[in-house]
Parts: structure tokens; sequence; C-alpha cells
């Protein structure tokens, strides 16, 4: 089955290459399908294959001996699941589910560093990831540290909630407790406060910010 270059263009691993060389990269791909809350990865498990998403969403997760769950990421078209693995050849520091019906594409790891070998520029791109991955856990970790709860629910609905227009991925409630290292509970007196304030409103089981301002407001100020 032929894969979408313009998905393997929009990620950074591959935005360098041309259209020949895309056609070229993307006959190796195999694609695969998910449904809603199955297992893509499995944390501590070994994987040979680079994964992009093509449509939907993922989550990326870590999970404590106790069962506690961690979402460190919602992954969306372009972007990449276990790339480290496949740099290093050890096991998954990760798990991913799909957060609804997604499409991925896959490349095995031998295939994938041959072509990196052979494109410089890809490297240099693979690098570039590795570093913003490396920034953005960084910034969990700040977040996690010194934001307090409502400052990282606030964080969680300016990145995730829509607009009123666009259609976005929904989040349960447990996901974004999950997103904000939070109890559920805690996370739905957040949202209730937001919402009497006039800052969010609720729209057909979807939440949808009013006060773009004022959100942000409470974000600069939560740390």
């Amino acid at each position: 089955m032929a894969i979408d270059t313009a998905i393997l263009k929009s990620t950074a691993y591959f935005s360098v290459l041309n259209d020949k060389e895309l056609d070229i990269v993307g006959q190796v791909f195999s694609e695969k399908t998910f449904q809603r809350g199955e297992i893509i990865l499995w944390e501590g498990e070994t994987s040979d294959t680079f994964f992009l998403v093509a449509a939907g969403a993922v989550k990326v997760f870590k999970t404590s001996a106790q069962g506690k769950e961690q979402i460190l990421s919602i992954a969306r078209p372009g972007d990449v699941l276990n790339d480290i693995p496949i740099f290093d050849g050890k096991a998954n520091p990760v798990g991913a589910q799909a957060l609804g019906p997604v499409i991925l594409y896959g490349i095995k790891r031998d295939k994938f560093q041959l072509i990196l070998r052979q494109s410089p520029g890809l490297t240099l791109n693979a690098i570039k990831v590795l570093a913003e991955r490396t920034r953005h856990l960084f910034t969990l970790v700040e977040d996690l540290s010194f934001r307090h709860v409502m400052g990282r629910v606030v964080k969680i609905l300016l990145t995730h909630a829509g607009d009123g227009v666009a259609p976005v991925q929904r989040l349960t409630q447990q996901e974004m407790a999950a997103m904000a290292g939070t109890a559920r509970e805690v996370v739905a007196r957040s949202l209730k406060a937001l919402e009497e304030q006039g800052y969010i409103r609720l729209e057909n089981h979807r939440i949808v910010i009013s006060d773009k301002e004022s959100l942000q407001k409470i974000l600069t100020e939560s740390i």
C-alpha cells in the first residue's frame, strides 16, 4: 500500500528530502492501523520498527511499579514514536496507546539506519529531533516540580483544547490527570473553577477555550 509522502515531509526527520527522495524512502515504509485503546508499544519490551503517526493521536506514557501512569506527550500526525530504541537498540523506555483510530507508518531499524547513513541532512535532523525531545522532558520535569496543579491543567487546555471550530482529539479527565501528575478529582475541580470564571465552556462534551488571554495569565503566574 502506497503511503502519503506528505506525512513523511511533515516530520523533522524527513523534511529535508526532495520529492524523488521521499518517493524512494516511502517505498520501504509499511502501514499499520490501531483502534482506540490498543497498545502500540509496551514499555520495557524491544522493538525493531520506527513508527510515525500518519493519522489519529497516540498517548506516550510511563507507568510506575504501582501502576500509576504519567503521560509524557500526545503524538499526532507527523510525530514519531520509539525512535530512541531504534538508535540505541535497547528496550522501549515508554509505552504508547491509541487514543482513537490510528494509522502508523513503520520502517525497520536496519533500513532506517541505512537511510540515515546515506543522508547527512537526515542525520542532522535526527539530532535536532532528539534534542527537542530532551528539551520537552526538561520542561515536563519543571512543570511537575514547580508549577501548581491549576497551572498544569491550564497548560494542557492551551495545548489540546479546541476553539469550537476545528475538531481536536478529546482527552478524558483521567488522561488529563495522568498528564498533570495528579488525581482525576483534582482536574475536575480545576475545570469547574475555570468554567465558573468564564475561561472555558463545555460544548457537546468538549472543552472549548473562551478566554485564552486569562488562561495565559494563569499559566504565566503558576511557576
